[in-house]
C-alpha cells in the first residue's frame, strides 16, 4: 500500500502566468500523467497523492520554474517533455541545489553556494529583517541584491532601494572632484555593479528615471517611510547607532529589509559607535530579524582574498600578543 502525501511548495522567483500558462493550461497535462490532486493558491501549489507521485510532481514543477527562467518562455509542450525526462530520471537541475537559487540572471543562475550563504538566504526568506555580518567577498551585498532583484520580478514589492552610509574611508570628500552627486557616486558603486550583474543596463537606466529602484546614501533615508520596498543598508558597520534606528524605523507595511556589514572595517571616527556593533545586542532576541555570520570560509572572490585575509588575521593577532606582553 502506497503512503498518502500532502505537500505544499511555495514558489520562488517565477513569473506564475507564466508557469501556468493561459487557463492553467501547462497544468494539465501534469493533471492528465498523474493521478494525484494538484491545487493552485497564490504562489503555492499543495500536492496530495502518494508518496512517489507527489515527490516526482515536486521536481517536475522545479524543472518548469528552471525551463521558464532560463529561456523565458514555457509551453505545454515542453511540459510534457519536462514530465517524460523527469520519469526517466534525465531531469535538467541538480535537485540538491535548487533551493538554493536566488535568481535567473542574464547570465546564469545565481545561487548560494557554502554553508552560511544557505542558512543567509533561508533567514532572508522567514524574516523581515536580516543582518549579514562577515568580512569582504562573502556575497553578502550580490546576495540580498539579488534577492531584492528577485522579488521585485515576482511582484512581491514595488521597488528597491539600496544604501550606504557616505563615510570617508581615508579620503575626503570635499577635495574629491565634481558636484555633490560626483561625490558621492563612488561610494554607491558596489551596489551599480552588482545590479549590472543581474539586469540589462537599459533596463536599470529605466528604473532608476522611474524611482522603481533607488540608490541613495543612508543620511537621505531620514523621514521617509518606505511601503512595498526591498531595503538594503550595505556597508552598516560605518552606520552610527542613530543612524541604525532610523534606518530600521524607516519600514513600512510589506517591506523587507537585509543589512550587510564587516564589523573589523569600521571607518567611523573613534568616537562614534558603530550601530552595527550595538545593534547585534539590541535586536538579538527579535522575532522577525534574523543575524547571519560569515568567516573567510565563505568568501568567493579571487582565490588570493582568503590568504590576504589570513595573513591580515596573523599580523593582527601577533601584534596584539606583542602589546600585551609589552603591557606586561
Amino acid at each position: 500500500m502506497k503512503t498518502l502525501k500532502e505537500k505544499t511548495l511555495k514558489l520562488e522567483n517565477v513569473d506564475l502566468i507564466s508557469l501556468f500558462g493561459f487557463n492553467d493550461k501547462n497544468i494539465k497535462p501534469i493533471e492528465g500523467r498523474f493521478s494525484s490532486d494538484i491545487i493552485v493558491r497564490g504562489d503555492n501549489i499543495i500536492l496530495k497523492g502518494n508518496d512517489e507521485e507527489v515527490n516526482t510532481i515536486e521536481r517536475i514543477f522545479k524543472e518548469m520554474v528552471f525551463v521558464l527562467n532560463t529561456t523565458g518562455k514555457l509551453t505545454s509542450d515542453d511540459v510534457e517533455t519536462i514530465i517524460d525526462l523527469t520519469l526517466q530520471g534525465k531531469g535538467i537541475i541538480n535537485e540538491s541545489e535548487f533551493d538554493n537559487i536566488v535568481l535567473y540572471s542574464k547570465k546564469e543562475a545565481i545561487k548560494a553556494k557554502t554553508p552560511n550563504q544557505i542558512s543567509y538566504i533561508k533567514a532572508v526568506r522567514e524574516n523581515d529583517i536580516c543582518f549579514a555580518i562577515g568580512p569582504a567577498g562573502t556575497g553578502k551585498t550580490f546576495l540580498a541584491v539579488a534577492s531584492a532583484v528577485a522579488s521585485l520580478k515576482k511582484g512581491s514589492v514595488k521597488k528597491i532601494i539600496l544604501s550606504r552610509p557616505a563615510v570617508e574611508a581615508g579620503e575626503s570628500l570635499g577635495f574629491l572632484p565634481g558636484d555633490f552627486r560626483e561625490k558621492i557616486d563612488p561610494y554607491l558603486r558596489p551596489l551599480y555593479d552588482a545590479l549590472e550583474e543581474m539586469l540589462p543596463a537599459e533596463q536599470i537606466r529605466n528604473y532608476i528615471e522611474r524611482g522603481v529602484i533607488e540608490i541613495v546614501p543612508l543620511a537621505y533615508m531620514r523621514g521617509r517611510t518606505l511601503n512595498n520596498a526591498y531595503v538594503i543598508l550595505d556597508e552598516a558597520q560605518n552606520a552610527t547607532t542613530m543612524q541604525m534606528k532610523m534606518f530600521l524605523t524607516r519600514l513600512g507595511p510589506n517591506s523587507k529589509a537585509i543589512i550587510t556589514g564587516d564589523i573589523t572595517q569600521i571607518d567611523l571616527p573613534s568616537y562614534s559607535q558603530s550601530g552595527l556593533v550595538q545593534v547585534k545586542e539590541i535586536l538579538k532576541n527579535v522575532e522577525g530579524v534574523a543575524f547571519v555570520y560569515f568567516d573567510k570560509a565563505d568568501v568567493v572572490r579571487h582565490k588570493l582574498v582568503k590568504d590576504i585575509i589570513d595573513a591580515y588575521e596573523k599580523h593582527y593577532s601577533e601584534n596584539n600578543g606583542k602589546s600585551k606582553k609589552n603591557e606586561a
